[in-house]
């Protein structure tokens, strides 16, 4: 192995070390038990409480306003896009919408239009001043200044080098794959999604492995994990929850890439190319760990920069509080409504019931429309559940099942449809089915050893 200077060394061990310890590591505070960002982000957001609902539907507006003008402006295709391509350029679905957040966003703080909209139940459930969309502006803030942390400083380099011989035996995928999912671990699934979707690309993966990683790995990242939980006031068992979700996650793992739709998708590269091998080999004279650690160092010396870290966290954060909880808003709404005033979900959960009612989970009726309703966003699970559901049994239950369905439309679902990953919405729909499926017997037994 290569030497390497203290300075290295320290570039990648402390920033790394901090940032295990503000995203992963559950600290005693007060009567419970929080990583150090959800603790931070309930701090912030218990001081600017009152402002939040205005400054989320300005932060929204923002959001509309800027994607309907993209609309109209041509893309460099021969460029890397700006900043601000990436944040408002996105497709005409997309933009709308945003633009169907701001308008509710605007109905729900001042009160317009039908109550429908705005009600306590609906609208006002998510933009109120404690409310999910207030929430997600503090948690996004936090989560996105310090994943350069996590991103930046060689631990992902680390990690996926040593994930090198279990990758391909177990889930049938390359080395390389562990990067994405860690990336989406730490940081976001659609992170993970855009760099499979580049990899793909690029000749990296073929169309089996882009698909196979991107529904399977692109995991629901810590942060929203700890929403989820929080949402559903079950946030001292954190721990316990975010283990059976890994652990979920490395079960479907195992299964998906070997079951359709998944398996199959051809092994050809996106030129049609077919795949000749598989075998993935360290350089002469290294382990996975040297070669873990020298990938880890190399990539810690490329940031020295503090500027360019500090600016990558608020681009992180700019992205999110642009592109994600506008669409939380629109398709929260729509949803609360739809749960509300109408029998939708309740229909397409029925066979979800006796499913339910033969694993002993409790109050089975309303928590069948609760497992078809995570594929429009992640979210709407639990925040339907606080306040219909009250059993712990069933509330732990939907909280886990929401974070690891993995395929909602609002967010990854609809960003994998926009790549050129080759899966159809109808795989989409199947995979997250047989994702809660297979999954609801591990989460029920679970729920039932803890309550």
């Amino acid at each position: 192995m290569k030497k390497a200077s203290l300075s290295n060394w320290l570039l990648f061990l402390v920033p790394s070390i901090i940032g295990v310890i503000l995203f992963m590591i559950p600290l005693k505070i007060g009567d419970g038990w929080k990583v150090p960002i959800a603790f931070l982000a309930d701090k912030l957001s218990g001081f600017i409480e009152p402002a939040m609902p205005f400054a989320a539907m300005v932060l929204i507006i923002i959001s509309a306003v800027g994607s309907v003008l993209y609309l109209f402006v041509s893309a460099d295709r021969t460029s890397k896009p700006t900043f601000m391509q990436t944040l408002f350029k996105v497709t005409p679905f997309w933009t709308l919408t945003r633009v169907v957040g701001a308008i509710f966003a605007v109905m729900v703080t001042f009160k317009l239009g039908p109550e429908a909209v705005w009600s306590e139940n609906t609208g006002g459930l998510l933009l109120s001043p404690d409310g999910l969309v207030s929430f997600l502006y503090t948690i996004f803030l936090f989560a996105g200044l310090f994943l350069p942390l996590l991103l930046n400083f060689g631990l992902l380099e680390f990690f996926g080098t040593m994930m090198v011989k279990v990758m391909r035996p177990l889930f049938k995928l390359p080395g390389r794959s562990s990067i994405d999912a860690l990336t989406s671990w730490v940081g976001d699934g659609t992170i993970g999604v855009l760099l499979t979707s580049k990899q793909y690309e690029d000749g990296h993966y073929t169309k089996r492995e882009a698909a196979v990683i991107a529904t399977t790995f692109s995991i629901v990242s810590i942060t929203f994990s700890i929403v989820i939980i929080t949402t559903v006031g079950l946030e001292n068992y954190f721990v316990p929850f975010y283990l059976t979700v890994a652990f979920i996650g490395i079960v479907l793992g195992l299964i998906m890439p070997r079951i359709y739709p998944l398996s199959k998708k051809p092994d050809e590269f996106i030129d049609g190319t077919p795949q000749t091998g598989t075998e993935e080999s360290l350089p002469e004279g290294y382990n996975v760990i040297t070669h873990g650690i020298e990938n880890a160092l190399e990539t810690a010396g490329k940031n020295r920069s503090a500027g360019k870290i500090a600016g990558d966290g608020f681009r992180n954060v700019l992205d999110m509080w642009i592109g994600v909880a506008p669409i939380v808003m629109a398709f929260g709404t729509i949803a609360t409504m739809l749960a509300e005033y109408t029998s939708l979900f309740t229909i397409l959960g029925k066979p979800f019931v006796p499913y339910l009612n033969l694993l002993h989970i409790p109050e089975a009726a309303e928590a069948g429309s609760l497992m078809v309703v995570g594929i429009t966003d992640m979210f709407l699970p639990a925040l339907l559940a606080d306040g219909m559901i009250s059993d712990p049994i069933t509330l732990f239950t939907v909280a886990t099942i929401s974070v690891i369905q993995l395929i909602y439309l609002s967010e990854v679902g609809g960003l994998i449809l926009g790549t050129k990953i080759p899966i159809n919405i109808w795989d989409l729909i199947v995979i997250f089915l047989l994702r809660t499926v297979i999954a609801l017997p591990i989460v029920a037994g679970v729920a039932h050893l803890l309550f």
